[in-house]
């Protein structure tokens, strides 16, 4: 059975079987919402119907009180009428064409002991057209796909560079600390995500990395110098020990190009003598910021980073809820690896 969903305030239309997310009939028809993990876990598709019934399926971003204010997660409900919905379509990423390809492993190094830097080579003559933050899903065979942030400019695409931490239990990330070889041969499908620079805004923006969310950051920041823009940046980078901060150099070099830089440790080391910031990352910007409502903010790293993020910027601080952008990271399982 097909539904017919209007998406407000565009007044857009598409069709949709009952067997299809909001989100899935929504891309495949052209248009895009938000998104990011299509999993129910990172809350970034999440919008609300203004008309209709839905079966709001397996997502935990989402509250009761949330589901009874009308809220649903895109990416996992289902329709059971015909909708009427309402969210802010992304309308940068339309005209990338989401490709599936093959790439090969063009180098590995480690920048910290739990840390993989990735550059992946394309075919002879290939190019991916992306955004700066977006991301890429490894294809595993009969597995789950992988998802890694690209951590590098659209500008420098030369090789796909992903950062990617050693999870405990996690299947692929074992494969890549343990048995992955240069010149392996990996398949991937993307650009995927709506985690990207907004260039036609004026506000200035505050980013918020902890651990490896610094990779889409990392993209986003160099793009925004590669192109001139001029609006204030801070950048703060959160992680428990100073070694996490992998890349400190590069992020330290980039306040003489004009990026504010904040790194703040958690858990620091003695043997790390820190002298900087301390605590959660996002308590720093509320430390510094008594007053958001005119900024925008960029967040990526763990889950629970990104939504105290959210919470306390919106309900504290006045940040417009459009005007936070974010990316959470989720992990998958431990399950075999079979070869690409």
């Amino acid at each position: 059975m097909n539904f017919q969903t209007t998406i407000q305030p565009s007044g857009h239309q598409f069709s949709i079987a009952d067997n299809e997310t909001i989100l899935e009939a929504a891309l495949k028809n052209g248009y895009t919402l938000p998104y990011s993990c299509r999993d129910g876990v990172c809350g970034v598709c999440k919008g609300k119907v203004l008309q209709g019934e839905v079966d709001h399926g397996h997502g935990s971003a989402l509250t009761e009180a949330e589901k009874k204010a009308g809220m649903a997660l895109f990416c996992c409900a289902k329709p059971q009428s015909d909708l009427i919905i309402e969210c802010q379509e992304v309308n940068a990423v339309r005209d990338i064409q989401v490709k599936t390809m093959p790439c090969r492993v063009h180098s590995m190094e480690k920048p910290a002991e739990d840390v993989m830097v990735l550059k992946l080579k394309l075919p002879a003559n290939e190019r991916l057209q992306f955004l700066a933050g977006q991301y890429i899903d490894i294809l595993l065979k009969d597995q789950k796909p992988r998802s890694f942030s690209l951590a590098n400019a659209p500008h420098t695409d030369e090789f796909l560079e992903l950062h990617i931490r050693n999870i405990s239990g996690g299947a692929f990330t074992h494969h890549v600390f343990e048995e992955m070889k240069e010149r392996d041969i990996l398949r991937f499908k993307g650009p995927l995500g709506t985690f990207f620079l907004r260039e036609d805004s004026d506000k200035p923006i505050i980013f918020v990395a902890s651990g490896t969310g610094f990779a889409p950051i990392k993209a986003i920041i160099e793009h925004a110098l590669y192109i001139g823009i001029k609006r204030p940046m801070h950048f703060y980078w959160g992680a428990r020990k100073l070694s996490d901060l992998y890349m400190l150099e590069m992020a330290k070099q980039w306040e003489a190009q004009g990026i504010q830089f904040t790194p703040v440790l958690s858990d620091a080391l003695p043997e790390d003598h820190w002298q900087g910031r301390t605590g959660f990352v996002h308590c720093a910007v509320l430390e510094d910021y008594s007053d958001l409502s005119a900024h925008v903010v960029y967040a990526c790293g763990a889950p629970v980073v990104v939504e105290a993020a959210h919470t306390d910027f919106t309900s504290t601080r006045g940040l417009p809820n459009d005007a936070f952008f974010s990316d959470a990271f989720t992990f998958a399982p431990k399950t075999p690896i079979a070869a690409p």
